[in-house]
């Protein structure tokens, strides 16, 4: 069994590892740890909840402290890491990882992102920093303040390098690379890869060891997955029902849009159930007040979008709710991998309805799990929608609109055909052939000339000559 001390690192780390309650390296610490204390470049592959934050932040802090200046003078701390996080929540995460790990190490760490004044950030760089956890925005407004220097960086971590892409950030993150020295060391890390950034890595990566400890694209192993095939109007009476009869303590429910988030954290609230909700339009205040209540208990039901919810790092998280799937397979891993962190087991619920068929038939080809589905007693789905999402054929689709259903072992019987429009009477000038010479019908002599017939024989009185 393999231990911290076993992997060859500083005892000040070893006992603020202790501390912080872990004894044993998970699979992606043991194999990046060594690698970066080596000085190699490292591509990791691993999904979250799997320590990488320690995989990186724990040899770091070991390269950099042998030469960790105790000096107040700014310009002997220059920054010498810099890591790239894609949203303000997993870039403080990152840096109360470097600070609770380095307590013992006389390193100085700060932590820039945007949403909040930018002053006191500037204040702190110009204090000096060894290692600087940014977002990607934000660290590019310091470089045009001339606040930062990153010219003496010595190790460069893209940390979630696939939601860096996801939101947009390549083209920034490009730009901060222009900035540093050909001679960094370089790690990166992604729950997932695809060819964009496979393309990044070789930008930046010399040689790099690939470090993967999950099967690529798939959801974490410790997850299990279960759909509640439902009608759409029907979702929000659904899921106050989940909550209540699983007493659901604690669970994190995606949305689409920042409006469903609000929209399903006040539905919730009026249902009895305590809810706040997380987006990009809550202030920083607010996104971490939320999180705090959630963490602590106060709030059993955290509402969010994909974006708030990404580096979200909550323990002993039991589970997550896809209120609705995303349209993207990719972020159901990342919003399953909420869950089932850190060797604890977690479950993911999806509330499906008929429209979400085809994105669910991706996910599970992603992921290579045939989910489960479980009806819910008097919340099923609509009755045409329910073969889809049961994952069973749509017979009358199959059958055609106008085929009538089969019933036991013979063909209903078709719908009898409309009586056909009575004939209207015979006219008696054609009840019988014509015969030349024969004097014509009763009934015709005795008929009377119509409005029309009139009008046309005046006409015709015109032109036709009578004899003699």
């Amino acid at each position: 069994m393999t231990t911290f001390a076993d992997l060859g690192l500083l005892p000040d780390l070893l006992k603020a590892i202790a501390e912080q309650g872990y004894s044993e390296p998970t699979p992606i610490q043991a194999q990046a740890i060594p690698l970066v204390l080596a000085g190699r470049d490292v591509m990791g592959g691993a999904q979250t909840g799997t320590g990488k934050t320690a995989a990186f932040a724990l040899p770091i802090l070991q390269r950099l402290a042998p030469h960790a200046n105790t000096s107040m003078s700014p310009a002997r701390h220059p920054v010498r890491a810099l890591i790239l996080a894609p949203t303000r929540e997993l870039a403080l995460q990152v840096e109360e990882s470097f600070r609770d790990y380095g307590k013992y190490v006389p390193l100085r760490t700060t932590v820039v992102f945007g949403g909040v004044p930018i002053e006191p950030q500037m204040r702190e760089l110009r204090n000096g920093v060894e290692i600087l956890v940014a977002t990607p925005g934000r660290l590019l407004d310091h470089v045009h303040q001339r606040t930062v220097n990153l010219s003496q960086v010595e190790i460069f971590v893209l940390d979630e390098a696939d939601r860096m892409l996801d939101m947009g950030f390549i083209p920034d993150v490009r730009r901060i690379m222009a900035l540093l020295t050909s001679g960094k060391q370089g790690l990166l890390f992604s729950a997932t890869f695809s060819d964009e950034i496979k393309k990044l890595a070789d930008a930046f990566l010399k040689s790099p060891v690939l470090v993967e400890v999950a099967r690529r694209n798939a959801a974490a192993e410790l997850v299990s997955h279960l759909v509640h095939p439902v009608a759409r109007e029907r979702k929000r009476d659904l899921l106050v029902h989940l909550i209540k009869s699983r007493e659901m303590k604690q669970a994190l429910v995606f949305t689409s849009t920042r409006l469903g988030a609000n929209r399903l954290a006040y539905q919730l609230n009026r249902s009895g159930v305590h809810a706040a909700a997380i987006h990009g339009d809550k202030t920083q205040g607010e996104r971490l007040q939320a999180l705090e209540e959630f963490k602590t208990g106060k709030v059993g039901v955290l509402v969010a979008t994909d974006v708030a919810a990404r580096g979200l790092d909550i323990e002993q998280l039991p589970y997550v709710v896809n209120f609705e799937l995303p349209n993207s397979p990719e972020d159901y891993v990342h919003r399953s991998g909420r869950t089932g962190r850190a060797g604890a087991t977690g479950l993911a619920i999806s509330l499906v309805c008929g429209e979400e068929t085809e994105r669910l038939a991706e996910i599970e080809k992603m992921i290579k799990v045939k989910i489960e589905r479980e009806i819910v007693p008097n919340y099923g789905p609509d009755v045409r929608e329910a073969p889809g999402i049961m994952g069973r054929p749509d017979r009358d689709r199959r059958r055609g609109a106008d085929e009538p259903r089969l019933t036991r072992g013979r063909r209903a019987e078709r719908p009898a055909a409309p009586a056909a429009r009575p004939a209207r009477p015979a006219d008696p000038i054609f009840s019988k052939p014509y015969e030349p010479g024969a004097a014509p019908p009763a009934e015709t002599r005795a008929r009377q000339p119509q409005k029309g017939e009139r009008q046309v024989a005046a006409l015709l009185g015109g032109f036709i000559r009578k004899p003699g």
